[in-house]
């Protein structure tokens, strides 16, 4: 009934699973562990069948005596023609059958979300949706990130697990490597981490100091190039760091490129806020201010999203408004990544935007140069 993460492929699999099951074929390091396959969602829907709920906790005690990850891994993840990041959800830090099969029913829940609702409408799809559900055994991260390949590698991470750079929690360390060799690095703002268990904050010594060394830069970057080959393109992987030891733990396609090296921050003028260039493109708008999912009735049609950071239950947003600016979070985070894939411009890391822009006032986003300036008339 489950399949070992080694034997997954995309038809019974996912996207997601059948990727990792190729990596560890090539000998790279992935975190051992099974998929709950689509027939088991098409056949247990309702809720798990006592058969499955009895396999997975047989299963559980191969992947050790820790926690594991539960993650999606729907029909249209990851492949060349979808990636669907970040629509379906994954629960983190989950122990034990009876945490295991509920978590596998809340990702079965989430191919019917909001968001997941909308990313299919937006894409035109109209068959009916099917899901697999990966468990792996979990990687207590020192430090996460996200790199993507192609002429040149970026790299983005921070300390604890990688969900505070792929959700944008943090503004994170980042490295451009060319061929060999490190061209560019940039430190973070990393106030918090996210651990296993809790959220908590940074210690000073550690908010200023690269998370990452020059070697373990390098040895990335060349799993990296590793991994493009396999899989025959520039590829967005997550990745982790437990003591000393680098973990693959998703692979998926790069939708949208991004520029060859770190753009230089735009010069300010006048009332211009200066922060990351996100992606590409100019607009205008009214500023509103989003401090949360109670805030979301007030967005209207060609708004300027201002926000803290965003993360993937904001994605109904950027199909309703003109440009998004964040305070926090880099070019591998969600808010960047979903911004570039609808074409909307975007500039991130933008120190009190939400106090420099005054709700409904008129601004315009400069995603190419990473400025946002207030025209008031």
């Amino acid at each position: 009934m489950l399949i070992d993460l080694a034997d997954a492929e995309a038809a019974t699999s996912g996207g997601k699973a059948a990727v990792l099951a190729r990596l560890l074929e090539a000998g790279l390091p992935v975190p051992p562990g099974f998929v709950v396959p689509a027939s088991a969602y098409e056949q247990a829907a309702d809720g798990p069948s006592a058969e499955l709920a009895a396999a997975i906790a047989r299963a559980l005690p191969r992947l050790g005596d820790g926690h594991v990850a539960v993650r999606s891994s729907a029909t249209n993840e990851d492949t060349a023609q979808a990636t669907a990041a970040g629509q379906h959800d994954t629960f983190l830090g989950v122990r034990g059958p009876d945490e295991v099969i509920d978590a596998v029913r809340r990702c079965w829940a989430s191919l019917w979300s909001e968001r997941a609702v909308e990313y299919r409408r937006r894409r035109g799809d109209t068959e009916s949706p099917t899901i697999a559900v990966l468990v792996q055994r979990l990687v207590d991260a020192d430090v996460a990130g996200v790199m993507f390949t192609g002429d040149d590698i970026r790299l983005e991470a921070s300390w604890g697990l990688g969900e505070s750079v792929v959700s944008g929690h943090v503004t994170p360390d980042s490295w451009v490597v060319s061929g060999g060799d490190i061209t560019h690095r940039a430190l973070g703002m990393k106030k918090t981490r996210i651990d296993r268990t809790v959220s908590r904050g940074v210690e000073p010594a550690d908010r200023d100091r690269f998370c990452l060394t020059d070697d373990e830069v390098t040895r990335l970057a060349q799993l990296g190039r590793q991994i493009a080959a396999l899989l025959g393109g520039p590829q967005d992987i997550e990745w982790a760091i437990a003591d000393s030891r680098i973990w693959i733990l998703q692979s998926r396609p790069v939708t949208t490129a991004l520029p060859a090296t770190p753009p230089a921050a735009a010069a300010a003028e006048g009332k211009a806020l200066t922060g990351t260039p996100g992606s590409p493109g100019i607009a205008t708008g009214p500023a509103r201010v989003v401090r949360g999912p109670a805030d979301f009735a007030r967005v209207r049609p060609g708004d300027v999203l201002v926000c803290r950071t965003t993360d993937p239950s904001w994605t109904p947003l950027f199909g309703v408004v003109a440009a998004v600016v964040t305070e926090i979070g880099g070019l591998l985070s969600h808010a960047a990544i979903v911004a570039r894939e609808q074409g909307l411009p975007a500039v991130l890391a933008v120190p009190d935007a939400m106090t420099a822009l005054p709700d409904g006032a008129p601004v315009e986003v400069d995603g190419n140069t990473g400025s946002v300036a207030r025209r008031d008339s």
